[in-house]
């Protein structure tokens, strides 16, 4: 790092206790789900309703981190997170009805959206020379936090048996510690704005902002309005029309208005079926592998731990197969591992095929933002926190298809008809790997060649 003033250590470990954070409050939020149904008397649909911020919060704040943390300054995006956290689990704490809980999750999404839109581009910044790596040891603590989450509410709520609260005010010891590791520090400014980019040529690389934008805003209204996501789920041919429709709105955009590659939107259509794939599963784990003998929750352990070990270790693996050729196999993997759990019984079998999963998931979300930062730096922040916050949304979208699914058709057809996002993604990563290397071979002196 060319600054010698800049910590980068102390400032990584801060960005991964910040993810922690989010990571706990999402097997928190799990556990103390049906508090609010048994003690405070909410039925199941306010409950849902309440907890729904968590994901289209995240959204927004990704979404708006991305496009203003280079006029407020990477700091101020930071102390933004750790202040909604801090007021986000003190109202959470003192949460006793619908309003209260719904408020509380709003501002918890909003600092785990804020912590994401702050800390991928400041990963990519304190680490230019290995970005795809690094991002994966960052996101080794979203899995990571989920397992330590999931461990401690079983230890303190089932074990223990204490108040819920207890469980809750637990988040303020990784809260304070990250807070301290940033507090006082220089931190660095974005690669964009250190290599020079225009605000302008960031939105221009981007290839079709404003289409890309309106997309997910239109993807958040049918993630939370039923009447509108009914209506287009009620026939096969409306989602391939609304999606053909939206293609045609981001080539005119992309190659007649801004003139530039359609690289970074390939991408992001791309990352709306890995994180469909990723979390849609493990979401639903306890429905879709409840009669398979052994407690969904323990496969939950596994799959988010073998995701953990994995992504730390991810840097041999992207150095040496690439990051197109690590996203190829996660694809193939991924479709071999929901086949295995759609046909598997049994314990042992069950947890090997959660494990296949596992080893193909793992991968897709900080490697996909890798590949954004890596072939398309122009990008920059934009393009990460784009990425970040469409995953969320696409993922709040694919969720009701997939419980209705579950509820009519059962949980190996639904598992079986999940398997078909990675076969997509299969054909869209040879596609990226030709292109990629075509893009090298052409351009040999251009930024997107990876390190």
């Amino acid at each position: 790092m060319e600054n010698v003033n800049v910590n980068r250590t102390r400032l990584f470990v801060a960005s991964c206790l910040a993810l922690l954070v989010t990571a706990i409050t999402f097997a928190i939020r799990a556990r103390i789900a049906s508090v609010f149904t048994d003690d405070y008397g909410l039925s199941p649909e306010e409950v849902g309703r309440a907890l729904a911020p968590a994901f289209w919060g995240f959204a927004v704040a990704m979404f708006a981190g991305g496009y203003i943390i280079d006029i407020v300054k990477t700091r101020t995006i930071v102390w933004l997170a750790f202040g909604l956290h801090l007021v986000g689990i003190v109202l959470l704490l003192l949460a006793k009805d619908y309003t209260s809980l719904f408020l509380a999750n709003v501002l918890i999404g909003l600092g785990n959206g804020s912590v994401e839109a702050a800390c991928n581009p400041l990963v990519t910044a304190l680490y230019p020379e290995k970005k795809s790596k690094m991002l994966n040891r960052f996101h080794v603590w979203f899995p990571g936090g989920i397992v330590i989450g999931s461990l401690l509410a079983a230890i303190v709520m089932d074990s223990l048996n204490l108040p819920w609260q207890v469980l809750v005010g637990l988040l303020f010891i990784p809260l304070a510690i990250y807070g301290f590791l940033f507090f006082g520090q220089k931190i660095p400014e974005t690669e964009r704005v250190a290599s020079g980019v225009s605000y302008k040529e960031m939105m221009r690389n981007v290839g079709a902002p404003i289409t890309i934008t309106l997309a997910v805003i239109f993807m958040i209204l049918v993630a939370n309005v039923s009447s509108i996501s009914h209506a287009i789920t009620a026939n096969y041919s409306v989602p391939l029309i609304i999606i053909a429709v939206i293609a045609v709105f981001i080539i005119i955009e992309g190659k007649a208005v801004n003139k530039i590659t359609l690289l970074f939107p390939f991408i992001f259509a791309c990352m709306l079926l890995t994180a469909s794939t990723e979390l849609g599963t493990t979401q639903f784990i306890e429905l879709l592998l409840a009669d398979k003998g052994i407690h969904p929750m323990i496969i939950l352990a596994v799959v988010t731990g073998l995701m953990a070990v994995g992504r730390y270790f991810a840097g041999g693996l992207i150095h040496r197969l690439n990051t197109p050729g690590v996203l190829l196999g996660s694809a193939v993997i991924s479709v071999a591992g929901l086949l295995l759990l759609s046909v598997t019984n049994g314990p042992v079998l069950t947890v090997l095929s959660a494990a296949v999963f596992a080893v193909g998931v793992c991968y897709f979300w900080p490697t996909m933002i890798g590949a954004a930062a890596e072939y398309t730096p122009k990008t920059g922040a934009l393009g990460m926190s784009i990425l970040g916050g469409a995953g969320f949304v696409a993922t709040s979208m694919v969720l009701p298809i997939m419980g209705e699914s579950i509820g009519t058709s059962g949980a190996q057809v639904t598992l079986r008809n999940m398997a078909i996002l990675p076969v997509i993604l299969v054909v869209l990563f040879i596609i990226f790997s030709i292109w990629i290397k075509n893009k090298k071979q052409n351009a040999p002196e251009e930024e997107a060649v990876v390190r």
